[in-house]
């Protein structure tokens, strides 16, 4: 009995002291039950007035709601604040306790510079959609790891920072990038360390950019450039790889300074350009085919993995209009004029040709 007089008295002066404080939206507050109305419960928080707990906000449940009894000590969740109107009073909810413990986790986390889990729950324009603490934040295309969402993200659980949490404005905003980066800083000289020039790895690939692609080795981004992706000319990586694919790559050099990796993918397999060293050579009519069209020139695919130029001052007439004569995709005659394979280069002439 004396304990409960004691813990009586200790509330009592704890709700003296927060008689000057000013309640806010998406506060916690302890209270106590005073009274039972129609519509709901008038609660003691220490505030100049009493406090109203509407019956909507005791309980998610319809059907039954949460019994509640004079003199019960709670938790509350401050859903509206006192305003300077005569019958402006604190509205409490129990039902958004829970939600509001979730944002304060978060909040927590925020400010301790945390890493946390979420889980990608929806794509949407510009971003994702990500749960956390039973809350749902938004990121930023900017801020995933891969620059852009696509589809293999859904139901994955990745690790994030908070960048806002604000459960006044329901704003939650994540970055992926930002723990990828934190993270990366941890690893990057034990996996390193571990690699070796020529060696030859697994990797998944985390980001697409005009200039190549990022490739995950063992939790650091390794770079594969658009020109070590294949052997024929590509107009943009996304041409051949995809983002969350999984590769073999080959590593070509590593950077210990600048904690760099490069890396190819095309010299995984056999350079095409050893390979026709000793099957073409100039003078040689063959049959190509066209895979791209500029206004200077043509390019021809003559062997797997490796295009020619037909400029167009070697077409028939000399100096027409590329686009007026040849598409992507048409089986052409040529002949090698230059051959060059060491340099990677091989010219192509239709008008020096023959004649039938």
């Amino acid at each position: 009995m004396t304990q409960t007089i004691n813990e009586q008295d200790e509330f009592v002066r704890l709700l003296e002291e927060s008689y000057s404080y000013k309640f806010q939206v998406a506060d916690i507050v302890k209270g106590i039950i005073v009274k039972k109305e129609n519509d709901g419960y008038l609660v003691d928080i220490g505030a100049k007035t009493e406090a109203f707990l509407p019956n909507k906000e005791i309980s998610n449940s319809t059907d039954k709601a949460e019994e509640l009894k004079i003199g019960d000590v709670k938790e509350f969740y401050v859903l509206r604040e006192e305003t300077d109107k005569e019958d402006s009073c604190i509205v409490l909810s129990l039902r958004k306790l829970s939600c509001a413990k979730s944002w304060q986790t978060l909040q927590n986390a925020k400010l301790n510079n945390e890493t946390i889990v979420a889980k990608v729950v929806q794509i949407v324009k510009g971003g994702v959609i990500a749960e956390a603490e039973d809350l749902r934040g938004f990121i930023p295309a900017s801020q995933l790891r891969t620059g852009a969402p696509f589809e293999g993200m859904l139901d994955q659980e990745i690790e994030v920072k908070i960048l806002e949490a604000d459960p006044q404005k329901n704003k939650l905003i994540f970055s992926q990038r930002q723990a990828i980066a934190e993270q990366r800083e941890k690893v990057v000289d034990d996996v390193i360390v571990n690699l070796e020039e020529g060696a030859v790895v697994k990797g998944e690939v985390v980001r697409i950019a005009n200039f190549g692609a990022f490739v995950d080795i063992n939790g650091v981004d390794g770079l594969l450039p658009i020109s070590e992706i294949s052997w024929q000319r590509i107009k943009h990586p996304s041409d051949v790889i995809q983002l969350g694919q999984e590769l073999e790559v080959k590593i070509l050099k590593i950077d210990n300074d600048l904690k760099r990796i490069s890396l190819s993918l095309k010299r995984m397999g056999d350079n095409p350009w050893e390979e026709i060293e000793n099957k073409f050579e100039e003078g040689q009519i063959i049959t190509g085919t066209v895979n791209k069209v500029t206004s200077f020139g043509t390019f021809i695919n003559i062997f797997p993995g490796v295009e020619a130029l037909l400029p167009s001052s070697e077409m028939e007439p000399a100096n027409a209009n590329p686009f007026t004569i040849y598409n992507v995709g048409d089986e052409v005659k040529v002949m090698i004029k230059k051959f060059t394979p060491q340099e990677h280069r091989i010219a192509l002439t239709v008008k020096d040709m023959p004649k039938a």
